[in-house]
């Protein structure tokens, strides 16, 4: 641990971020009272939980958590105009992607 006046602070940044990697927290002193902290990005995301640990949890979590979300809301009906245009499409989407496949295989 350093401590740094504001003003040396300012003035040697790079030197005061260099020396937080190397030897750990670097403190900064407003009038001779401790203002700030600087220390290194690996520090920071473990003090503030935001590191490895919030990454371990899987896509398969991530996906299942989206599920429940999403299956919480209100249930609805899909009135059947809008239904039918649904399915029209979807049988439009078939006949191309066929005709995608026959195109490439002759």
């Amino acid at each position: 641990m350093g401590t740094w006046q504001l003003q040396e602070a300012k003035a040697k940044l790079s030197k005061v971020i260099d020396t937080a990697e190397r030897s750990g927290a670097q403190f900064i002193t407003r009038r001779g009272i401790e203002t700030a902290v600087v220390i290194p990005i690996a520090e920071w995301k473990r003090i503030s939980g935001q590191g490895a640990a919030s990454d371990k949890r899987s896509e398969r979590q991530k996906s299942m958590d989206l599920l429940a979300v999403l299956q919480s809301g209100p249930d609805f009906e899909i009135p059947d105009r809008h239904r039918e245009r649904l399915e029209r499409r979807k049988q439009q989407r078939l006949t191309k992607s066929a005709q995608r496949k026959q195109s490439v295989s002759a």
